[in-house]
């Protein structure tokens, strides 16, 4: 028997001893550990080779007590994201790229099993009456589940991971996200309390490029910040951490972003940061930015600078004031200094290739490009106007870039 063929065989028996060990545990009412388990697999098991017991009893014990076929992918550091499509095979990413594993769960209750596990300790559960589920991991690391009837191919289970503390400029510099020059004008920028607005779509590294942008803000400045679920990790010691709460199966208890904000205002901040703006909290964020919270950051979905400014116009209308859409247009225009665009490329790197300034037309909002980044070209940049050279001027970074 070769390796290959002799690990599904040990895959297969510890998926049998799994569901013993949780048939005793039920009929003796109590959870049961470690001995039991070793006694088990030394009864069924005891004709095998002391290393093959060795790896049933590991393999029987990531499936009964911790995350089963998943715990190797989550103990790898460079798996970025984990996403389980059913009984297919695993995908994971790494270094921004989606490639297919040799993981897969044996049958939907072992997956079911450990979405449980998952779930379980955050005070969540998953089932026919609600079969979405977001959650937070207390690492920061966030879940989402999907369950038959609206999987149609299984449970779907994706866990996106961060890292225990955020990146240091210099890292997004070695990464490749933005090169030294623009991250000392952006640096500068924050320091100077422009208002930032970071945009791009999912998973091009907004929250990460928020983070590090966050670390600029003055040490003495009181900081609060409110997301859906909380992934920032911001060093300054003077820090306020909301996180929405989604209602509970009664539909009561829920605790949404705008509300957040709202109350924000009462706390007061220095500098409010907001994970993400998708929803009639941008006419709140707006407000505040207009009425002394300038220097404050939040990031947005969309495609480029210009379209994160009519995106955050359109949020700012789902709030109902009737406000006529001119007056929302004139408070992007008075609230927003800056627009930072991140795209993920196909290489899978994470990169910053756009940043326009914020101008006031005779229409509202628009940009003026202050740098582009295209593959193959050297970047262009432009010096900043006279709004944003005047927030500057106090910076030990020149209001000015080279052309």
């Amino acid at each position: 028997m070769d390796a290959a063929e002799r690990t599904r065989a040990l895959e297969i028996v510890a998926a049998s001893l799994r569901e013993r060990l949780l048939r005793d545990a039920r009929r003796a009412g109590a959870a049961l550990g470690e001995p039991e388990l070793a006694a088990l697999v030394e009864r069924e098991a005891g004709v095998l080779a002391p290393a093959d017991r060795v790896e049933l009893a590991r393999l029987v014990r990531e499936r009964a007590f911790g995350l089963g076929p998943l715990e190797p992918l989550l103990g790898d550091p460079t798996v970025e994201e984990v996403m389980v499509n059913g009984l297919a095979p695993v995908f994971v990413e790494r270094r921004g790229r989606i490639e297919a594993t040799g993981v897969a769960f044996a049958s939907e209750d072992e997956l079911r099993h450990t979405i449980e596990r998952i779930l379980g300790p955050l005070g969540r559960r998953v089932d026919e009456a609600q079969p979405l589920v977001d959650a937070r991991l207390p690492d920061g690391s966030r879940v989402n589940v999907v369950i038959p009837p609206l999987a149609l191919d299984g449970p779907t289970l994706t866990i996106r991971r961060f890292r225990r503390r955020g990146f240091a400029p210099s890292e997004l510099v070695a990464a490749g996200t933005l090169d030294a020059e623009l991250m000392e004008l952006l640096d500068a920028c924050v320091r100077a309390r422009a208002s930032v607005l970071v945009s791009g779509g999912t998973g091009s590294g907004k929250t990460t490029t928020l983070g590090t942008l966050s670390g600029s803000i003055d040490p003495a400045e009181r900081i609060v910040t409110i997301e859906d679920a909380a992934e920032l990790k911001l060093r300054q010691p003077h820090v306020v951490r909301l996180e929405a709460r989604p209602a509970n199966l009664e539909g009561h208890g829920e605790v949404t972003i705008r509300q957040l904000v709202r109350n924000a205002l009462r706390m007061r901040p220095d500098r409010i940061v907001v994970g993400e703006v998708r929803g009639a909290e941008a006419l709140d964020m707006l407000a505040a930015l207009s009425t002394g919270h300038e220097g404050s950051l939040t990031t947005v979905h969309a495609g480029s600078p210009e379209e994160a400014l009519r995106r955050v116009e359109t949020l700012a209308l789902m709030a109902d004031t009737g406000l006529p859409h001119a007056a929302v247009r004139e408070l992007v225009a008075g609230a927003l200094d800056l627009v930072v665009h991140q795209e993920r490329g196909r290489d899978g790197v994470r990169r910053i290739v756009a940043v326009s300034e914020v101008v006031r037309v005779a229409g509202g909002a628009a940009t003026r490009e202050l740098y582009r980044w295209r593959a193959g070209e050297e970047p262009l940049r432009a010096a900043p106007g006279h709004g944003l050279a005047a927030r500057l001027a106090g910076c030990a970074v020149p209001a000015t870039a080279p052309a």
